[in-house]
């Protein structure tokens, strides 16, 4: 984690901001008068959206999903009362 003042930060931001992007640097404090103010870090978008689908062509879904709800039953709870 790297820690600049407000000249510093101000003086090289396009060059911050690609460090971040690049993922060279994980995220950025901006400190003014020694205290920390601000953080710079990368948007996170990616994950959610290469989320939905990933499981896509791994399994057959049945056409009636309930078709087998007393076989999951009996394998959580055991064989009901005949």
């Amino acid at each position: 984690m790297k820690v600049l003042n407000m000249r510093e930060a101000k003086s090289s931001f396009s060059r911050l901001v690609q460090a971040v992007e690049q993922g060279r640097e994980r995220e950025i404090i901006i400190a003014r008068a020694g205290h920390p103010v601000a953080k710079l870090v990368p948007l996170n978008v990616d994950p959610e959206s290469k989320r939905i689908g990933v499981a896509k062509g791994l399994f057959d879904v049945p056409d009636n999903i309930d078709t087998h709800n007393n076989e999951v039953a009996e394998l959580f709870l055991g064989p009901g009362p005949t």
